[in-house]
């Protein structure tokens, strides 16, 4: 599914990835630990195409070189990375933000049925779908509506950024168990923390250690 080889990431002078080589393959659950500063957030960065960043060496997406692709050109290939603080957006509605990935082909009222069932299975109140997005959201609220994003999209590789971060063990319990669901063997799930409490929850395949820019175990 996606493949780093020989990576190495900077931003600006300072080096943070050094020389990664990795190979995640297709159907299986990946965990990224490590500290604050080790480099995680900036993985997710180079694989979604932040132009910020100087990458040497190559990101392979099934096969096909992403390392200098823009974010929109990522995306479009079935990549999705959710934000660690999902950004607010005012005069917005959630529903209003969900249609736009469908576009004027798709059935609005089919569009809505399929976005209030997933948001059902969160547990996403009904009256927050027409708040704008984010908007004085709970952190809780925030990573549901990233799991609902995801759940919608429908892609092939998945990148959660501290999903469990700040989210109270209820709805962990509910956003793991919907992705378990939505987990098949096409699609791979990269899941970057700090916390040992995501086992509780999740029996990944690989478990991946980073620190000062290398995988250490």
């Amino acid at each position: 599914m996606l493949t780093l080889k020989n990576l190495t990431v900077k931003a600006g002078d300072k080096t943070i990835l050094k020389n990664l080589n990795f190979h995640f393959e297709k159907g299986k659950v990946y965990v990224i630990m490590g500290p604050n500063g080790s480099g995680k957030s900036t993985l997710i960065r180079a694989i979604i195409g932040d132009r910020s960043l100087s990458i040497q060496g190559k990101i392979l997406f099934a096969s096909k070189n992403i390392s200098h692709l823009p974010p929109e050109k990522v995306a479009a290939l079935g990549i999705y990375a959710s934000f660690q603080n999902p950004p607010a957006i005012d005069g917005v509605t959630i529903y209003q933000f969900f249609f736009s990935f469908f576009g004027a082909k798709y059935d609005i009222l089919e569009t809505k049925d399929k976005i209030d069932r997933i948001a059902n299975a969160l547990a996403i109140k009904q009256e927050l779908l027409d708040r704008p997005m984010n908007v004085k959201f709970s952190g809780g609220e925030k990573k549901k509506l990233e799991v609902l994003q995801a759940l919608l999209i429908n892609p092939k590789l998945i990148i959660f950024d501290e999903i469990d971060s700040g989210v109270d063990a209820e709805s962990l319990k509910l956003i793991f168990t919907n992705l378990k669901k939505f987990q098949t063997k096409d699609k791979t799930f990269i899941f970057i923390t700090h916390y040992e409490k995501i086992f509780d929850y999740l029996q990944p395949d690989v478990i991946l250690t980073i620190k000062n820019g290398v995988i250490t175990r």
